[in-house]
């Protein structure tokens, strides 16, 4: 699998610390609204090997509300991240909750392993490829997408790091949706 990345905002500041410049302030976190049920569309369904090599299905995540996060292990605030995902599958996970991880490491497994080892990751980890990532318009990471019960996108964290607590009001108010 050769997966290319030609930008990631979670680089910005190092590659101005680097050139030396006067490093940038973090970017603002993404805030975004959840869309309206009317305006909802299917979440594009794939299939991934996990860990283990057994295959998920977003399909298979119906009923539940489903934080979908691209990420990479070289990617800084993918890494930020991780905490906040995990403290929601905790927090969440008995009202209808779920977290997928999609790595889009291009050593897939041989640098997802070791740090999957270290991280102790407890939500679904899986590895992604160059399809996946276009079936969600994957240009920069960390991309974030929460995706309602009846399996349709309501909101989409695109080429930054999410707002925790705006995300976090977004999922509550998914989980209260039946």
């Amino acid at each position: 699998m050769e997966v290319k990345w030609h930008r990631c905002v979670c680089t910005v500041g190092a590659v101005l610390a680097l050139t030396s410049m006067a490093p940038a302030a973090d970017p603002p976190a993404t805030r975004t609204m959840l869309q309206s049920e009317r305006d909802r569309k299917p979440a594009p369904d794939f299939t991934l090997s996990n860990a283990e090599g057994k295959p998920v299905s977003l399909k298979g995540y119906r009923g539940k509300v489903v934080l979908l996060d691209f990420w990479a292990t070289w990617c800084h605030g993918c890494k930020q991240e991780i905490p906040w995902f995990a403290e929601f599958e905790k927090a969440y996970a008995g009202q209808g909750f779920e977290a997928i991880g999609v790595s889009l490491d291009g050593d897939g497994w041989k640098v997802l392993r070791p740090f999957l080892a270290e991280a102790k990751i407890p939500y679904e980890i899986v590895l992604g490829n160059d399809a996946t990532a276009a079936l969600y318009g994957i240009e920069t990471m960390p991309d974030t997408f929460l995706i309602d019960r009846a399996g349709r996108l309501a909101a989409a964290y695109k080429g930054g790091l999410v707002d925790r607590a705006n995300i976090e009001a977004n999922i509550k108010a998914l989980l209260v949706k039946r």
